[in-house]
């Protein structure tokens, strides 16, 4: 199949995140149906963007839904709150017939999804993955990929290091919307967590980060990875400075550094699996959380779309992505991400 002859749509078009996906996809070659809600915007983002369709939609009109993904053959949601938009954008997606991503990191609304689409889109025969992002997708790989040949393991740990956080608007209504619904998993089960009912411990992450005190999360990818990887605790810590920032309501949204809007922000992925007295560990870094999420999607889509899928059953219904690709290939083929065993 040849991507360039395919259009993405993206709803929530004019977002933060939503500006690298249009530059990224366009590079790519694909086409593109843009689509948001408020009519001023999108005139805008129309002007800014003359080689895209754009369109006025809404979750509450879903024939505006449906004229966005017309003739497009993925659409991927970058509006948030994502509990307010997963459903209708899924339902377009299944009319239209065509594969949905989402970058969502909200962890109660990636559980929702799993637990309400996952066998009733078994058989769609088309691709559903909730979360492809920082939190969720990106940690997903790098957990199957540290898993390797292992069926099983005792343990797996996400351990995030970020230089700072801006966080942007969503980010900050998605931690409201999520807090007291936030879970983690251990002995098997997923369990009640929030943010205050831990003591903070150390992490050795790799140079130069190395050792600091991290706090435990409740996050996207203990929810996805729980989905197809065999472990029975699945944690995530992030270290002080970026909670700092996230907790301090004066923090500003981020600004663009260089680099097409890319913030100077950096950070870094430390995955670490056990079994018994083995242990696998793998780390990435790069810049700037938000603006990596676009070649991790777009990779998604082209893959998708050309049938670069793991075969075995996978290549159907809500997943996680590390059921659905190479995930060593995968990582190794985004050019913003540098990972590596250790």
């Amino acid at each position: 199949m040849n991507t360039a002859q395919q259009t993405v749509a993206i709803f929530g078009a004019y977002g933060h995140t939503a500006r690298f996906l249009i530059d990224e996809f366009h590079e790519r070659g694909l086409g593109l149906s843009l689509g948001g809600r408020d009519p001023v915007r999108m005139t805008a983002l129309a002007e800014a963007h003359p080689y895209a369709r754009t369109h006025v939609a809404t979750v509450d009109e879903p024939g505006s839904l449906d004229a966005l993904v017309a003739g497009a053959a993925l659409v991927v949601n970058a509006a948030g709150p994502f509990g307010d938009t997963t459903g209708p954008l899924i339902e377009a997606a299944l009319r239209a017939g065509i594969h949905y991503i989402d970058i969502t990191g909200e962890q109660p609304v990636t559980r929702h999804d799993f637990e309400t689409y996952r066998e009733p889109l078994a058989a769609s025969g088309l691709l559903f993955l909730p979360a492809l992002g920082f939190f969720g997708g990106l940690p997903d790989l790098l957990a199957t990929a540290a898993m390797g040949d292992w069926a099983a393991a005792d343990d797996i740990t996400v351990a995030f290091a970020l230089d700072s956080w801006h966080p942007t608007p969503g980010t900050r209504k998605a931690g409201a919307r999520s807090a007291g619904k936030r879970v983690t998993v251990s002995g098997g089960r997923l369990v009640p967590f929030d943010y205050g009912q831990d003591l903070p411990t150390d992490w050795d992450f790799p140079a130069p980060v190395g050792k600091q005190p991290v706090h435990a999360l409740g996050t996207a990818d203990q929810i996805t990875i729980s989905r197809h990887l065999k472990s029975p605790e699945v944690r995530a810590f992030m270290n002080e400075a970026p909670l700092a920032d996230l907790r301090d309501p004066h923090t500003p949204a981020p600004t663009g550094a260089s680099d097409g809007g890319r913030s100077a922000q950096s950070w870094l992925i430390d995955v670490v699996v056990t079994r018994g007295a083995e242990r696998r560990a793998v780390s990435a870094v790069g810049r700037d959380i938000y603006a990596v999420t676009a070649p991790v999607v777009a990779e998604a889509a082209v893959r998708i779309l050309a049938g670069r899928t793991l075969p075995g059953g996978t290549g159907s219904g809500m997943r996680a992505p590390g059921e659905v690709f190479d995930a060593e290939d995968f990582l190794s083929s985004i050019a913003d991400i540098t990972w590596s065993r250790r």
